[in-house]
């Protein structure tokens, strides 16, 4: 009876929240995802808490966003010194970090997890998130691989629970993939929308789908190329070479893969249950690594 109830108050206190935006984010994972979404959203106005497990990661993260912001600083205020130094020290004002997730969950609008990819890990994390975040408090996944409905199991919050997935280096890159699983309210999904264009992204929506959109077309595409390598059919310096001058592409497969990194394609290949190139890249990492192709 009493879950009944604490569930029932929970219902009734995100629904007066419902219409609120997104103002205050903690995020968890200060690696070069985590400090790329904090990153952004620090310089669109949000209060970000970057959480890790220790401190020194959590200096490397933060050293790492001013570097990239003195960049941008460098670009944008290219005869103002002074007015570059001062969107610096504001954009690093929005920043807090912490090692402590639970206390940062607290009090926050949007709990967003840019951790390692492993299903147990982040179960383990947003179940004890769970326990101690506002009852407004929505959650959100950074994981390319992961279904969220399994990820989001783990809480009590099955409705205020959905994907967020950007994409490497986010301050670049424009897209987010916004991902609602069969039990995301529709309020929390409109609230994530709102969130990545608030960021200056452009969203799309995504079903709970093995690998959303981005992955679903892209991962095949590299394992073709690996295909193609096996088999003889070319060196992954002349495949590389023909995607990027025949199809117009940045980069080939083999560049991709390795700027994507192979552990990260081997979790969203196991995710989309491509086990025979999982195993492959396991066993001949060394020899994938492709060479810059000026």
């Amino acid at each position: 009876m009493a879950f009944v109830t604490h569930q029932g108050i929970r219902r009734l206190s995100s629904s007066a929240f419902r219409n609120a935006a997104i103002k205050h984010v903690t995020i968890i994972g200060g690696g070069l995802m985590g400090a790329g979404i904090a990153q952004v959203a620090a310089t669109t106005g949000h209060s970000v808490v970057l959480v890790d497990t220790n401190e020194e990661i959590l200096k490397k993260s933060t050293m790492g966003i001013e570097g990239s912001l003195k960049r941008v600083a460098k670009k944008k205020f290219a005869d103002k010194q002074e007015a570059g130094a001062e969107f610096i020290a504001t954009v690093m004002a929005n920043v807090s970090t912490s090692t402590d997730a639970m206390s940062a969950a607290e009090s926050t609008d949007l709990v967003l997890e840019a951790i390692v990819e492993n299903l147990k890990i982040k179960q383990g994390l947003f179940g004890a998130l769970d326990k101690v975040a506002p009852a407004h408090t929505i959650f959100a996944s950074n994981t390319s691989s992961l279904p969220i409905t399994d990820i989001a199991s783990s809480t009590g919050r099955l409705d205020r629970f959905g994907g967020l997935h950007f994409f490497n280096p986010v301050p670049m890159m424009k897209l987010v993939e916004v991902i609602g699983t069969s039990a995301t309210s529709q309020e929390t999904f409109d609230s994530l929308l709102a969130f990545s264009k608030a960021l200056g992204k452009t969203p799309v929506s995504c079903k709970d789908t093995p690998g959303f959109i981005v992955n679903r077309l892209l991962v095949p595409y590299m394992m073709e190329a690996i295909r193609l390598l096996e088999r003889g059919h070319g060196s992954k310096e002349d495949i590389d070479i023909a995607m990027k001058l025949g199809a117009g592409y940045p980069m080939g497969p083999f560049e991709l893969l390795d700027y994507v990194g192979l552990d990260t394609v081997k979790f969203i290949i196991d995710g989309e249950r491509f086990d025979r190139f999982s195993v492959f890249l396991q066993t001949n990492h060394h020899n994938l690594m492709a060479k810059p192709i000026n």
